[in-house]
């Protein structure tokens, strides 16, 4: 498992490595397995052989790099007192296409294999925390709401976007001492409680209205927020789609739906604004570390993959101090094929600094 592991993680910095057959290529050279401390592998080896690895030792070692990375104070959100984590998942298709995978509808009536990655990622530090494999169909055990409910942990304020809407799933964060800030739809049914009044501030962030509100309809919804539940409502442009595609329709309100009574709306509003950060991770994951693709196609490839692209991230974080960057992306592969040396790269991350 060593070995596979510093495979893959060679191929993060590789963008020449694009399939298990490429990665059964690079192995078959003797730099490289002088470099790595690795043997000769055939493709069934490689493809196989995950199936008996366990990956909770390289989440673990993901863990304990994470915890030596300590996001930086940022007295706007000091407030909060809690790890900001935006929560979402990404769809990856495998290389190898099986019937065995779970088969999720695509255009014009073909179909894909894939994983969902269900990340957690702490915006302030800039790291992915957690990641959960499951097939991509959206449904049972493998859906957001499900998923994210069985992983919750105490002390943490949780961004959601619509795909988390679930007064079962907010219940459950609000009783394990953490706190959500959920975007809730356009078709909202709350009745309102209490009005609280605007400052300055909340309407220079755009923010229309703050309120306490009951969700739903009793008659209709068995299941209803067993805690005090604010609303928030910000102005924001409205569409139809995103970039030419067909995505959920936006009214001109951005409609917020959160378990914090003690914080000013507009920092509400600030903090669902942090979400898009692991938007940028998930571009890092699949477009920079080349993760659009999962080598394998089991379950236990897909999360070693997927924990060795964390480590990578972490990795970048610790010894440059910056996110990783396609700057300092391509200067780490340059030094690992030998066209930048030792010095020349640790005088570049001096520069970056």
């Amino acid at each position: 498992m060593d070995q596979y592991c510093a495979l893959i993680l060679m191929s993060l910095f590789s963008p020449a490595i694009e399939s298990l057959r490429d990665l059964q290529r690079a192995c078959a050279l003797d730099k490289v397995r002088k470099r790595l401390g690795v043997g000769r592998a055939s493709l069934g080896s490689l493809s196989e052989s995950v199936a008996i690895f366990d990956p909770g030792p390289l989440k673990q070692s993901a863990i304990e790099l994470g915890h030596t990375i300590t996001s930086r104070p940022n007295p706007r959100f000091a407030a909060v007192g809690q790890r900001i984590t935006a929560v979402d998942g990404t769809v990856i298709e495998t290389v190898k296409r099986v019937a065995e995978l779970s088969w999720t509808p695509k255009t014009k009536g073909r179909h894909l294999s894939a994983y969902r990655l269900h990340t957690h990622f702490e915006v302030l530090s800039g790291k992915a925390v957690r990641i959960d494999a499951t097939s991509a169909n959206p449904g049972g055990e493998a859906d957001e709401r499900a998923v994210l409910q069985r992983t919750i942990e105490a002390d943490r304020c949780y961004i959601l976007d619509r795909g988390y809407i679930s007064y079962g799933l907010w219940n459950a964060i609000n009783g394990a001492g953490s706190s959500y800030v959920c975007r809730s739809s356009d078709r909202t049914l709350a009745t309102v409680r209490h009005v609280n009044q605007l400052t300055e501030a909340d309407r220079e962030a755009s923010v229309i209205s703050d309120e306490i509100v009951d969700l739903g309809w009793k008659a209709k919804h068995r299941t209803r927020p067993d805690h005090p539940v604010r609303l928030i409502c910000v102005a924001v442009k409205p569409h139809e789609s995103y970039r030419g595609r067909q995505g959920p329709h936006c009214d001109g309100v951005l409609r917020l739906v959160t378990n914090r009574l003690d914080l000013p709306a507009e920092l509400i509003a600030e903090i669902y604004r942090l979400r898009w950060l692991i938007e940028m991770f998930f571009r890092t994951f699949k477009q920079m570390l080349g993760c659009k693709h999962l080598f394998s196609d089991k379950h236990n490839g897909v999360e070693i993959q997927a924990y060795c692209a964390m480590i990578v991230c972490m990795l970048i974080l610790i010894y440059t101090g910056e996110r990783p960057s396609r700057a300092m992306y391509q200067m780490v592969w340059y030094y690992l094929i030998g066209l930048a040396s030792l010095k020349e790269l640790d005088a570049f991350i001096k520069t970056r600094r």
